[in-house]
């Protein structure tokens, strides 16, 4: 007996930057910026405005501009500025409100553009319902309901959360959990609960749905990624407050400014005896708006809804789901994380890394044996055994590809391990430490008494271990 180790790339006890999806490194794409503008303009609606009141108070100072435009242009003003001085100032204050609305709408929208994926997943799906009769229909998965019956085989999709009620198998998980080693699920017990869109690997099950469209663990996950119910947290509450508090204070402090201004101007054409009332700026109500605009806190208002948006956008694109924005700013202080199994924070790329003989066997009879052994095992797993079982035996590996006339034994959740059956009547298996001594045992044999410190040894460092 011999072993082969299995290791994840990252397993040994070190953090591993997770992969970047592209789409989420590029800040400007046609899928993104499309909606952002509309929804830019679509944020200047009053209703909406004035969730943000910096920025409200931008806006309607943009519409009076407007206005007093207008009236500059039909010949009825009296300011002694020109018109061009009204258009670039109009222009401006627009631009401010117009620029905050698309910074929170592409967040807003590349948010939703990671759940596409998670979508189309949810669409995407057949499920293989059974009806009274024990008959199997094909139907979407979002047409499931509580209670349903569904088969799942080898090589499909699980349709929808539920529950296993008969049947074993071996299940991928990574792309919930991000553990790459398949989990083994069965019928009975606290290990019969599966979630929609992981990979059934091996064996048949009949699973009960427990949830149904809209409910679903998936369906969470994508209202969680879209923000299509953000809530503000503590610190954008205070925040806000202390913004609508600063725009309040200068409020009363640029409004008193018209009228101080109006009797000065009044007084000066009184003492300097003219016929035509002199005009200045301070009457200007175009360019007070100007100034409270510079005075308040415009560019945190603006972009104060995008921050917390952008922030779980960005714990998106290391892989990580932020379930509020709380928990972004709860992230920023955190130094330390503990997690309870390797595989939430490895790449998940599993592959052989070393064949560790026991008793009279070499490495090199480990590997041939090994690569024989999964000659027809098509996961990473076996075809990094035969990748490096053929780096190792370099000089001999005509026998790795004698395997004519054999029977191939293919993985099951039963049994845990796979393996062939050659036309000699050799017969070779592989798989997890204790089924493979429990199967020595059953024919009569014993594990060599050095394979169980080898197996804790492996273990304790992270990896897998093959027998």
């Amino acid at each position: 007996m011999a072993t082969t180790v299995v290791e994840s790339k990252g397993s040994s006890r070190r953090f591993v930057k997770p992969p970047h999806r592209t789409l989420s490194t590029k800040l400007f794409t046609p899928g993104t910026v499309g909606p952002a503008l509309k929804q830019a303009f679509v944020m200047l609606r009053p209703d909406i405005q004035w969730k943000n009141p910096v920025m409200f108070v931008v806006e309607v100072g943009a519409f009076l501009t407007l206005a007093y435009l207008i009236q500059a242009l039909l010949g009825k003003s009296e300011s002694q500025v020109p018109i061009g001085y009204f258009v670039a100032l109009d222009v401006w204050l627009f631009l401010t409100v117009l620029f905050a609305n698309f910074a929170t709408g592409l967040a807003e929208a590349r948010g939703k553009a990671q759940a596409d994926s998670l979508k189309k997943t949810r669409r995407d799906t057949i499920a293989h319902r059974l009806t009274a009769g024990d008959t199997i229909e094909n139907v979407a998965s979002t047409l499931l309901k509580a209670g349903d019956k569904v088969v799942v085989e080898a090589g499909q999709i699980v349709p929808g959360d539920g529950e296993i009620i008969e049947g074993i198998a071996s299940i991928d998980e990574s792309a919930i959990t991000g553990e790459s080693a398949p989990v083994i699920r069965e019928a009975g017990g606290d290990r019969s609960g599966v979630t929609g869109g992981t990979l059934v690997v091996s064996d048949r099950i009949v699973v009960r749905i427990t949830a149904g469209a809209g409910a679903s663990f998936l369906d969470r996950m994508i209202a969680l990624v879209e923000g299509a119910i953000r809530q503000r947290t503590p610190n954008e509450i205070a925040l806000t407050l202390v913004l609508s508090a600063f725009s309040l204070i200068f409020l009363i402090v640029v409004i008193p400014l018209w009228p101080m201004a109006l009797n000065a101007e009044q007084y000066m054409t009184s003492y300097l005896g003219l016929q035509e009332p002199l005009h200045s700026l301070g009457t200007d109500v175009p360019t007070l708006i100007a100034l409270l605009v510079c005075l308040i806190p415009t560019t945190i208002g603006a972009l104060l809804a995008a921050i917390g948006i952008a922030g779980m956008d960005r714990a998106l694109q290391a892989n990580i789901l932020a379930k509020s924005g709380k928990a972004v700013e709860t992230a920023g202080d955190v130094d330390v994380v503990l997690l309870d199994k390797t595989g939430t924070i490895t790449v998940g790329n599993r592959h052989a890394t070393e064949f560790l003989p026991v008793g009279r066997y070499s490495a090199a009879d480990l590997a041939r044996l090994a690569a024989l052994a999964s000659a027809a095992d098509d996961t990473p797993e076996g075809k990094s055994i035969k990748s490096k079982a053929r780096e190792l035996l370099s000089s001999d590996n005509s026998e790795l590809d004698r395997a004519d006339n054999a029977e191939f034994i293919p993985f099951k959740a039963q049994t845990r391990m796979s393996g062939i059956n050659l036309a000699d009547g050799r017969k070779i298996r592989k798989g997890a430490s204790d089924a493979i001594i429990q199967l020595v045992q059953d024919n009569g044999g014993r594990a060599p008494v050095e394979l169980f410190p080898m197996v804790e040894s492996v273990a304790g460092k992270g990896a897998t271990l093959h027998c």
